[in-house]
């Protein structure tokens, strides 16, 4: 059986991302932690130091490498948190910004690693994939004016 997870690879924060992430969510975990064997002395890997830290959040797989300097995050690649209550956004969206996350805009956050996050609210994902075109355009014209998303507009767009 063929087996998909999300790879992210760090400079050399892998442990502490994926300690982080681990703490953010609920039934979340790391299952394993592989460290770099002796590779002679050319390796710029340190001979035990943490190479790979595989983890689930809330059930998902993840897998985070200690893989150098030439590795970065940017925004082409962003991990979404669909939430059911305004209660949940506000709590995801406060312990990244409390670890050091920076808002950014339309519910996206990155964070202190520099991986995007979106945390959105189901009834956002609900309305502009549903089959009315009109509130559809009225929930994306008003999330594009938020940061953090607020459910309020958008159950007011949806209950109308």
């Amino acid at each position: 059986m063929v087996s998909i997870k999300t790879f992210l690879t760090f400079n050399d924060r892998a442990e502490e991302a994926a300690r982080f992430y681990t703490s953010v969510f609920p039934n979340s975990a790391i299952t394993r932690i592989a460290r770099y064997p002796d590779l002679g002395p050319e390796s710029p890997f340190k001979t035990g130091g943490v190479m790979t830290v595989e983890f689930t959040l809330d059930g998902r797989e993840f897998c985070a490498l200690n893989g150098g300097p030439q590795f970065s995050f940017n925004q082409g690649i962003s991990i979404n948190v669909i939430c059911d209550t305004q209660a949940e956004v506000d709590e995801y969206w406060g312990k990244f910004v409390a670890a050091g996350g920076k808002p950014v805009a339309c519910g996206w956050i990155t964070d202190h690693f520099g991986v995007s996050w979106q945390i959105d609210p189901r009834v956002l994902i609900d309305l502009v994939s549903g089959s009315d075109p009109v509130k559809a355009g009225e929930a994306m014209r008003a999330m594009m004016g938020m940061v953090k998303i607020e459910s309020g507009p958008l159950e007011a767009i949806a209950g109308g």
